[in-house]
């Protein structure tokens, strides 16, 4: 019998016990981005650390300038691994208040169709349902066995909602403590209902404001039209040559640190189903934009992109004003993939925008943040245990995918711990995170704690 099987038969008798215990947490109202829920963040804290401490961790309050941290340690076997689990305690706000169907801090379990059950309330799903399926996990191990099957750090922040301005001074002030062999980070979602996934890639960022000026004051179009330089059509050219017709980014040296998707990899996402019909018909469109010859899921998961996120310029009011305007700005944001250097794709998008600009105008840029991709090795040990794991509990088996987006916190382990990450959740797209109505899938809460528990025995192997 495998040590693991009777963890999850604990987990199947503990299940509404386990409710009681979310349901406790839920009904805190720990929402950091409001001050007059300041006492609510302490109280979640509070709750967890004595939670922690009943099943054996060493675990306390952590002080800091804004809302405390949960840090919880626990030993393991001698020579097993050492991992850090995160999450999160804060939610965020609930409005418009109006819009939900029940209090959204009077959790319960509700049936929305024949055998599907959710578990209703703000932070239900994001993210203290998910960070308390790896709380069950760790308590039915010890239940059973009396101990864990390796050592666990815990790290539960109280400002993720709201910028995390007090994570890296706490990472820097306390690496030595919270260092460990790879990080696990729940705050992510699976493929679908059935189909668990291990997100192994996350886009970093630069942002970048540019604004071309030309006369010294706005022109008459009837007078100076034909003979001033109009920044407005300077700025679109220089934004059209961005892209050449099949989408790719025209910028030199932008392609540096790109690597290829490893071709078992797409093969992998192939059989996801995933068409670009059911990826943007929901937002009215059908045809993909960026590189030619790419799925959806590659161009989203794994290619950098350089999109225009505003553009302002002469008059914008009510009416008609025939006016050349002495300036005009726009917002471009770059998602980098795999080793691209946020430094030299900034320095290298300033040097082309220059070099498009006349020579009576001149060009301003504004920085907005730059942060590099993070890129799990797919030939991680780690990953690999991990997911065969997942696909022993769930129905399909698991997959890996890639982030279109960014988790400052996996960025953040890296640069202060120089640990990698592995990111496990058990969202839904429609778990209505950051909206009224929130949810979490019953399932997800009872075969998450299931999958951490194998997850955990499976790295100890």
């Amino acid at each position: 019998m495998s040590t693991v099987s009777p963890v999850l038969d604990r987990l199947d008798k503990n299940l509404d016990q386990s409710l009681e215990r979310l349901f406790g947490l839920l009904r805190i109202k720990s929402i950091s981005t409001d001050p007059a829920y300041g006492a609510d963040c302490r109280k979640a804290a509070e709750w967890l650390v004595a939670d922690l401490k009943l099943i054996g961790f060493d675990a306390s309050v952590r002080d800091t300038p804004g809302y405390p941290m949960v840090v919880a340690h626990h030993d393991g076997p001698a020579g097993s691994p050492h991992v850090l689990f995160y999450g999160h305690y804060d939610v965020q706000p609930v409005d418009p208040i109006e819009l939900w169907e029940s209090d959204p801090f009077s959790p319960a379990v509700k049936e929305i169709e024949p055998g599907r059950k959710v578990i209703t309330g703000r932070g239900s799903a994001d993210d203290k349902g998910q960070l308390m399926t790896f709380v069950e996990a760790c308590r039915a191990w010890k239940q059973v066995h009396g101990n864990l099957p390796c050592r666990i750090t815990i790290l539960f922040e109280g400002e993720e909602e709201s910028g995390s301005p007090s994570l890296k001074p706490f990472l820097e002030a306390n690496a030595d403590e919270l260092k460990a062999d790879f990080a696990l980070v729940c705050d992510t979602s699976m493929w679908d209902r059935d189909t668990p996934s291990i997100c192994v890639g996350l886009r970093g960022m630069v942002g970048e404001e540019i604004t071309v000026k030309a006369a010294d004051r706005d022109l008459h179009s009837g007078l100076y039209g034909g003979a001033a330089a109009n920044p407005i059509r300077i700025l679109a050219k220089v934004l059209a040559d961005i892209h050449d017709k099949d989408g790719h980014i025209t910028i030199p040296g932008f392609y540096d640190g790109v690597e290829e998707t490893p071709s078992q990899i797409l093969k992998s996402w192939e059989t996801l189903g995933e068409t670009a019909e059911m990826f943007l018909g929901p937002v009215g469109l059908s045809i993909p934009s960026g590189e030619k010859g790419r799925s959806v899921l590659e161009l989203t998961w794994a290619r950098p992109t350089a999109e225009f996120n505003g553009i302002i310029g002469g008059y914008t009011g009510k009416g008609f004003k025939t006016v050349i305007a002495a300036e005009a700005s726009a917002k471009v944001s770059f998602r980098l993939v795999h080793k691209q250097d946020p430094a030299k794709i900034r320095a290298a998008f300033q040097k082309f925008v220059r070099e498009r600009i006349p020579a009576d105008c001149s060009v301003e840029f504004h920085p907005h943040g730059g942060s590099p991709a993070i890129q799990l090795s797919y030939d991680s040990p780690f990953l690999a245990k991990a997911k065969n794991a997942l696909s022993d509990e769930w129905p399909k088996p698991a997959v890996t995918t890639g982030g279109g987006g960014s988790i400052p916190v996996v960025g953040d382990f890296q640069t202060y711990l120089g640990m990698e990450s592995l990111l496990v959740g058990f969202g839904l797209d429609d778990d209505r995170i950051h909206s009224p109505n929130e949810k979490y899938e019953l399932s997800s809460f009872h075969k998450g704690q299931r999958s951490w528990a194998r997850i955990l025995e499976a790295l100890t192997r």
